[in-house]
């Protein structure tokens, strides 16, 4: 995509810019700023940057060794559906920190044929549990 990168440098990060688009998310709306930046920092992140305005984000959070978690894949509402949500997933998967992790999981309520489109399978129900600490 022309004019579209894809940064793995915090810096890179509109902090209060991605707060608004995740405060606006089904998955993290009661999220804070302090608790987001936190999950910046325990991440590996990857910033859609056009003409160095960030209008895309996306997070894993890993171990680096068996396990990793895509998360807050995230859009400017006035950039869908222009490719830049395959553009973060695309780097995330390929991203040489996480080649040799053994599995690579997400959660999605509407997006499946995006992550279907780079190998995601849906999981079996009842495998996995939860413990919420909210």
């Amino acid at each position: 995509m022309p004019g579209i990168v894809v940064s793995c440098n915090v810096s890179d990060i509109d902090l209060e810019l991605l707060h608004t688009w995740l405060s606006q998310s089904y998955w993290a709306q009661d999220r804070n700023l302090g608790r987001q930046k936190r999950a910046i920092e325990g991440s590996i992140n990857f910033v859609a940057l056009e003409d160095r305005r960030m209008v895309g984000f996306a997070r894993v959070v890993t171990d680096k060794a068996t396990f990793a978690w895509l998360c807050d894949v995230i859009v400017d509402p006035e950039k869908r559906r222009e490719g830049i949500g395959k553009l973060l997933v695309a780097a995330a998967t390929l991203h040489p920190d996480l080649q040799a992790v053994g599995k690579i999981v997400l959660a999605t309520r509407n997006a499946h044929r995006l992550y279907e489109g780079f190998g995601f399978d849906p999981v079996p129900e009842g495998r996995f549990m939860i413990k919420s600490m909210d």
